[in-house]
């Protein structure tokens, strides 16, 4: 599903740096990438779907060599393929909550929006406890409300890959099931990828893999700084 060999990014002028000699992801698995902040975790993510390259490297996701796709390209590849909740969830404010979740059919034509989607939305709007607000803008939400507006959106076009930076950051601990529970759920009946970002211990035990950026020096001299 994901494999990453040589890769190397840094950010501007700065010190910061990734460089990670191999990394492979198998298809249907469910990761968690932990690990200090500012270590590249989301970094990762966003080279795994091509929101930006590497400086060196290649970076493959469902056999197609993402790193090295056109900007349109790229950008085809995410919205048909890629379910992203963000860690700043990247709601529009000018949109409702329906239509934020409905927004990937809206950004690019490969999608087609039609009744069964917006049923679709709706359903997910219910099972995550915000099917009351779907007219509501972003900013009258809750943080933890606006995190559930992004898993819905994020797993609405099916996906065959999901990349989630903190999906349970601003939940309590009844929404955090909730929300965990939508994210494993359609894995297990979609037989999607999960890899997710997480500072949250406690949820470590829902993931079949856990990959520490601290540990990366064990693959060579190379690692992450």
């Amino acid at each position: 599903m994901i494999r990453i060999e040589g890769l190397r990014v840094r950010y501007g002028e700065g010190d910061f740096q990734l460089r990670i000699p191999e990394l492979i992801v198998e298809r249907g698995t469910t990761t968690a990438f932990i690990g200090p902040s500012g270590s590249g975790k989301t970094t990762l993510l966003n080279l795994i779907a091509g929101i930006i390259r590497p400086e060196t490297g290649r970076v493959e996701t469902r056999n197609v060599e993402v790193s090295a796709l056109s900007d349109p390209e790229r950008r085809r590849f995410r919205v048909t393929t890629v379910g992203l909740v963000f860690q700043e969830f990247e709601l529009l404010e000018y949109l409702s909550v329906l239509d934020n979740i409905l927004l990937p059919y809206r950004i690019h034509a490969a999608l087609d929006l039609d009744a069964s989607v917006r049923e679709r939305a709706r359903a997910l709007a219910e099972r995550v406890g915000i099917s009351d607000k779907l007219d509501r803008p972003p900013r009258r939400l809750s943080q933890g409300e606006r995190q559930r507006v992004a898993v819905c959106r994020a797993v609405l076009t099916d996906p065959p890959l999901l990349l989630t930076d903190e999906p349970t950051g601003n939940l309590d601990p009844v929404n955090r099931e909730r929300v965990l529970d939508i994210l494993f759920d359609y894995v297990r009946e979609s037989g999607t990828t999960l890899v997710s970002v997480t500072h949250d211990h406690e949820i470590l035990a829902r993931f079949s893999r856990v990959v520490d950026f601290r540990d990366f020096h064990s693959f060579g001299e190379a690692g992450v700084s």
